[in-house]
């Protein structure tokens, strides 16, 4: 009896997990439908092709509670550039669930690299894959050296995505390499001197012994009915990403982005040195805010970057306005500047540790580093159109003082005049602009160059001259 009830008291334990199972998926209200991302592929292979596809598998990875089951590359390409391609079969490792593609027309050289990154290849009835072998980016032939070197590589890389998924490593190094012999036990399927290319139907034959097909998983007469072959009729739903027009503009931004960032930093600067606000400021926003758009945009970073950066603009404001001579705040707001810059050009990505690898680090690096040296070389450039009454003089003076060119010349030797003394300290005056906390006073009816030691002051507000420096008074607000 005994024994009888124990056994009835197992069963019951190892029905109760099953049972708990069944009764807990209504319960979290999960959908059985699988989602899938259906991400097009549909030109040359070039950056905004790498956008979207990084794009579509960071929202994927990122919001996996969504329970994003399979990537579909819809791929209609005649091929592009091998170090994109290479970036986008990087990206393909990361996601966790099933990546198919589907070759909708033709998926030719760098097209079919790519195809074989992904975990199964469809084909639409007329598609046609194949033509993988490197040329140069004009179309000419490559040096039949670097050519065997480039087919090496290829080939050893088309291996290692292509591992354990039957004919596919031979069958893409027959497509790369004219000189491979695709050979499946007794049938020739390439000679050697020509390079494959594979129908739909010729793709999906079978081969060998166990029979296999030679490269398709299938053929399917259009996306819905992949789908439908892949989860089931009604069993899922289906979010089609495209190429914005932003990302096609992210191509060139990205390319530039050491331009921008010199002549963003050059106008910041500048802006800094002059009495109030204007273009200097607006442009220099505006050239580093280019630089976090495209970046953002090409999927490399979000808007925290920009927030850290605004959050240096505001450390070295207040050093020149609030705290000028202390350093602390500038240096602080500097390093916060750059590495906001170097953070907005890493690939970081979902659910992955944040690697400082040489590798990751390497290009953020040369591109802020080509930023700075650029800029400071344009801030050395002008200075030799500068005058000698400080680097910033004619900068100054040309925005708040009427007058042609050699009156101003002649108040900066004036300035100059005045200021190898102490003769002005004690003297008091009134501030002819805005004090920014640059700009100019008006003492005894003539102007200088001058700046609030403290905080700033509007034009028409009196001051007390204080102490000289290199660069003109030092003045303060008089109560």
């Amino acid at each position: 009896m005994k024994q009888v009830l124990f056994g009835i008291f197992a069963a019951a334990l190892a029905l109760l997990p099953a049972g708990l199972a069944g009764a807990a998926e209504p319960v979290a209200g999960k959908s059985t439908h699988a989602k899938v991302v259906v991400i097009p592929i549909r030109a040359q292979i070039a950056q905004p092709e790498l956008y979207i596809l990084r794009r579509g598998l960071k929202q994927a990875i990122e919001h996996n509670v969504d329970n994003v089951d399979t990537i579909v590359l819809d791929m209609e390409t005649p091929g592009g550039a091998l170090d994109v391609t290479f970036e986008m079969l990087k990206m393909l490792e990361k996601f966790p669930g099933k990546t198919v593609t589907y070759i909708n027309r033709e998926a030719i050289s760098a097209g079919a690299l790519i195809s074989a990154g992904t975990d199964d290849i469809y084909f639409a009835p007329g598609g046609v894959i194949g033509a993988a072998a490197p040329v140069l980016a004009t179309g000419g032939e490559i040096d039949e050296t670097m050519r065997q070197k480039i087919v090496s590589y290829l080939r050893a890389k088309v291996r290692s995505v292509s591992e354990g998924k039957g004919y596919r490593g031979e069958v893409i190094s027959a497509m790369i390499d004219k000189d491979f012999e695709l050979k499946i036990g007794d049938q020739v399927v390439k000679p050697k001197g020509e390079l494959l290319s594979l129908t739909a139907q010729e793709a999906v034959k079978l081969y060998g012994d166990p029979p296999l097909p030679l490269l398709g998983s299938g053929i399917a007469e259009n996306l819905d009915g992949l789908l439908d072959q892949l989860h089931g009729v009604g069993n899922h739903t289906m979010e089609r990403l495209e190429v914005t027009w932003s990302e096609r503009l992210a191509q060139y931004l990205t390319s530039l982005s050491p331009l921008l960032m010199a002549g963003g930093m050059l106008c910041l600067f500048i802006e800094f040195k002059t009495p109030g606000f204007g273009v200097f400021g607006i442009a220099g926003i505006l050239l580093l805010g280019s630089v976090f758009f495209g970046h953002s945009v090409a999927g490399l970073s979000g808007y925290e970057p920009l927030l850290v950066f605004l959050l240096g603009v505001v450390l070295v404001a207040a050093e020149v306005v609030f705290f000028p001579g202390v350093m602390i705040p500038a240096l602080t707001g500097t390093a916060l500047m750059l590495g906001s810059l170097v953070w907005a050009m890493l690939d970081l990505w979902p659910g992955e540790p944040v690697s400082l690898s040489g590798d990751a680090l390497l290009r953020p690096l040369a591109n802020v580093m080509a930023g700075v040296v650029i800029a400071v070389a344009l801030f050395l450039a002008l200075l030799r159109f500068l005058p000698t009454g400080g680097p910033w003089g004619r900068m100054v003076l040309e925005s708040a003082v009427a007058g042609e060119p050699g009156a101003i010349r002649a108040l900066n030797a004036r300035a100059a005049d005045s200021l190898r003394g102490t003769a002005l300290i004690g003297h008091a005056g009134i501030a002819a602009t805005a004090l920014f906390p640059s700009g100019q006073v008006e003492i005894s009816g003539r102007r200088y160059e001058a700046k609030l030691a403290m905080g700033f002051a509007d034009a028409g507000t009196p001051v007390t001259v204080t102490g000289v420096s290199e660069f003109g008074l030092i003045v303060e607000v008089r109560s």
